[in-house]
């Protein structure tokens, strides 16, 4: 509950509640007309401060939440907010009258008022509506947190989201800047000639990366579906059936923990376009990022938890094996000696699965001593084919794949490759998967035969990737939590 609910509090709110029902009848009213926002009103009176009478200017009419009221007898100062910003709003009782200057002493911070009159600049110095015409819209039964301490405890922001943007402007400018990063990003591939598409979120099989899904039971057509886990192998479908350049911001579920990097409902942006090599997305990734940063941020340097983070310039790329033995300290002689790695791993207090193989071990390793260590933009690449079912195989070494990782600030932005277009080899790539997965490795990937038939047909040489929205935005709004850039981050039920 928020802590300004009281018993009292909510008891005095619902009685003056039902005195002004029962005094002007509709407290919900849907019929004030807004001429004007606040950002139109402000951009209306920009550069006229030689305007001192109200009687000087044109009326407007806007409405808003009230968030502060301060009275002075017959006469009422107020803020209202809405979705543009704040206004101060000046209720005089011999310019509105008796009866409506009555009905505004009965609201609160919290409830909707609709006002209409015109601007003028107060003795100190800010322009201020002066109301000649005002309206309840909307009557709160419950209290805004109350002001200078506002909705501070993490817990009950995520919780109480609505709140948490009626009463921090910073957090509500970490959403906008959200769905700015989104509408970028969309621009950028469509100028690009890539087609948005959306591919189905339940699945016969969940595909397209190494995780747990969520299950559910289809009544009608009685058989098991899952929550996708990526949209990858649709992604890949299309491709197969003509269309070379697809991508799609999607919702993806994974059964897994929930820490300040994950959430088991995430967004990705997934893109594949036919002819392209994994080299040609890094190039592409490095020019989108610093589109994206350079729109939202108006740079492409910004700091993020204490570092200054550059998107400008070529980034470096690393091989994974040569990033374990120089940044990671491992031994280059032990990199393919499972047990020497697995003592690696428990000397550092790294835990290894009974299931884990040499690649997995490696990813292990390169999590907890590589990963957090790649604050700058670093592609890593040439990843193992054992934690890589369905990227391509280099033509230089065939146990690792023609694949990449994006890290920045130190951790997972990006992963793409060139993806595995022979049958085949896909196929057994998969009974080895399977094969993990009898051996207790729940996330290895299933078997996916309609995908297999559909390769069989012919896949062009394509290159794709994943890209996690969440993490980007972490990363340009300066946030440490993935729930600072959810909306509605799962959370425990209430006790």
């Amino acid at each position: 509950m928020n802590p300004e609910e009281t018993g009292d509090v909510l008891a005095k709110r619902r009685k003056k509640h039902l005195d002004l029902k029962n005094g002007i009848g509709n407290i919900y009213p849907n019929d004030f007309i807004v001429t004007h926002s606040v950002r139109d009103i402000r951009k209306a009176v920009e550069g006229k401060e030689e305007v001192q009478s109200p009687e000087d200017g044109p009326a407007f009419s806007t409405v808003g939440r009230i968030m502060t009221i301060n009275r002075f007898g017959k006469t009422v100062f107020a803020r209202l907010k809405d979705r543009t910003g704040q206004l101060q709003v000046y209720v005089r009782k011999d310019k509105v009258g008796d009866k409506a200057f009555d009905i505004f002493l009965q609201m609160e911070a919290g409830d909707f008022l609709g006002v209409n009159g015109p601007m003028f600049i107060t003795k100190t110095g800010e322009w201020t509506l002066l109301v000649v015409e005002l309206k309840l819209i909307c009557k709160a039964f419950r209290p805004l947190p109350e002001k200078f301490h506002g909705l501070k405890d993490p817990e009950k922001r995520y919780r109480y989201r609505y709140l948490d943007l009626v009463m921090n402007p910073e957090v509500r400018e970490i959403f906008t800047k959200r769905s700015h990063i989104i509408q970028v990003i969309r621009r950028f591939l469509l100028e690009r000639d890539f087609m948005e598409v959306e591919t189905p979120m339940m699945q016969p099989v969940p595909g397209g990366a190494e995780a747990a899904p969520f299950k559910t039971h289809h009544k009608a057509l009685d058989m098991e579906l899952f929550l996708r886990i990526a949209p990858e192998l649709y992604l890949k479908r299309l491709v197969i059936g003509g269309f070379e350049r697809v991508f799609e911001v999607n919702r993806n579920f994974r059964n897994e923990g929930v820490s300040t990097q994950h959430n088991p409902e995430f967004t990705m942006l997934e893109f594949y376009k036919a002819y392209a090599t994994y080299e040609e997305l890094m190039d592409l990734t490095e020019e989108m990022f610093r589109t994206i940063a350079e729109a939202v941020n108006g740079s492409t340097s910004f700091s993020y938890q204490g570092s200054t983070i550059d998107f400008a310039g070529k980034w470096e790329r690393i091989p994974l094996l040569t990033a374990l033995e120089t940044i990671g300290g491992v031994n280059a002689e032990w990199i393919h000696d499972l047990n020497r790695l697995q003592n690696v791993a428990k000397e550092k207090g790294i835990q290894i699965t009974k299931t884990g193989s040499t690649g997995k071990v490696l990813i292990k390793l390169f999590d907890a001593l590589v990963e957090p260590k790649l604050i700058q933009p670093t592609f890593i690449t040439g990843y193992p084919v054992e934690v890589s079912p369905l990227s391509r195989r280099s033509q230089t070494d065939p146990t690792l794949t023609d694949r990449f990782e994006l890290f920045i600030g130190g951790k997972e932005i990006a992963n793409g490759f060139s993806e595995l277009n022979d049958p085949e080899d896909q196929k057994g790539r998969f009974l080895e998967q399977m094969k993990n997965r009898e051996a207790g490795d729940e996330e290895a990937h299933q078997m996916d035969e309609d995908f297999i038939e559909a390769m069989e047909y012919g896949m062009p040489p394509t290159a794709g990737e994943g890209i996690g929205i969440d993490r980007l935005v972490m990363l340009l709004t300066d946030s440490a939590s993935i729930r600072e850039v959810i909306l509605f981050p799962h959370m425990k039920k209430r006790t």
